[in-house]
């Protein structure tokens, strides 16, 4: 019996600390609560900017539907503005993601007939994601063909860039009547 109450005793003592332990906790840290603050508006701000990605796409889909060059430049400026309206909180998040986005508004301007805004555009594309490139399902490079087609063939068509075949054969078609 006695001894019973010893053992009871001893861990009744010995789990006081852990009971304690829980009431003596320090209150939360505040930083804690401004890193729940700001990923919240992280969250929010690609919401925002992936709801406004999905308007540029549908536009950019209807112009080609309708075969409108004014309507690609619509999709266009709507997709670059979803990119200049992210804000700093989530500038580093999806990078991939952002860059298709870019790169559909990049091929808007050219299909609107605006090569200086597409010219323009690769510029901002490479200063926002600098060392990176997309690739296209035949493993050709994106900066690489927009590069050549905004050239049109002025490095002539076997400069070093990874672009197809197709395109390869229209830059020396180009080169070939610029000559004369």
């Amino acid at each position: 019996m006695i001894r019973r109450r010893m053992i009871r005793s001893a861990f009744a003592v010995a789990l006081l600390p852990c009971g304690l332990g829980g009431c003596l906790a320090p209150p939360p840290d505040l930083e804690g609560i401004g890193f729940r603050d700001a990923r919240y508006r992280e969250a929010q701000a690609m919401r925002d900017w992936r709801d406004c990605r999905d308007e540029g796409l549908a536009l950019e889909r209807e112009a080609g539907r309708a075969a409108a060059p004014a309507r690609h430049l619509v999709a266009a400026r709507v997709l670059e503005g979803c990119e200049s309206g992210l804000g700093p909180e989530a500038s580093a998040l999806a990078a991939e993601e952002r860059m298709r986005a870019y790169a559909v508004a990049i091929q808007a301007r050219l299909k609107g007939g605006d090569p200086a805004g597409a010219r323009a555009g690769l510029q901002r594309f490479r200063t926002a994601f600098p060392d990176r490139d997309l690739y296209f399902d035949d493993g050709t490079s994106f900066l690489d063909t927009l590069e050549s087609v905004l050239d049109a063939g002025a490095r002539g068509p076997d400069g070093g860039a990874n672009v197809g075949g197709g395109l390869t054969g229209e830059l020396r078609r180009l080169v070939r009547w610029r000559r004369g």
